[in-house]
């Protein structure tokens, strides 16, 4: 099985309230992507590389990913995102690298709050990258896997649909 690797920028999936601040906060760290690989049996390699949430992510942020998908040796990469700008980065992305698949995941729910939309988000996103077989961008959320430019957050039901 080729291995994966998983980029997280941060997003919904890595909140956790901070009692302190009252408030949803990113761990940079991505304690909550790291705790849900001990669960799965593919070889992975982590590394986290913006923690934010998407809302304050920049152009700049969206090129740093790039360079590092294009410096990767991986073929195959899962980048965990936050939902409300997945569509942009992947536009993005989808612009700048053709010779890899990519596949966007994230969560509408904190991990920390409610493990099992990430959960199942991110078990579908891994299933999914070990079977594509066609380089390109694409999003896995909530049981769809599609290319990045036919899936879109429906934001009133809170959730990701086929566009077409």
């Amino acid at each position: 099985m080729e291995k994966i690797l998983i980029l997280s920028t941060g997003g919904t999936l890595n909140k956790y309230y901070d009692p302190i601040l009252g408030q949803l906060c990113v761990d940079p760290t991505a304690k909550a992507l790291k705790t849900l690989s001990e669960k799965w049996y593919t070889p992975l390699q982590i590394e986290t590389l913006i923690g934010k949430d998407s809302l304050e992510m920049t152009q700049e942020d969206r090129a740093y990913l790039t360079q590092t998908i294009q410096k990767s040796p991986y073929t195959k990469i899962l980048i965990i995102h936050g939902t409300d700008t997945m569509e942009l980065s992947t536009e993005y992305i989808s612009r700048h690298i053709q010779d890899k698949t990519i596949l966007f995941t994230g969560a509408m729910v904190p991990f920390s709050l409610d493990a099992t939309e990430a959960s199942a988000n991110v078990g579908f996103a891994l299933g999914a990258l070990s079977q594509l077989q066609q380089k390109g961008v694409y999003i896995a959320m909530h049981g769809h896997c599609l290319p990045y430019d036919a899936i879109t957050k429906k934001r009133e039901e809170g959730r990701f649909v086929a566009k077409f």
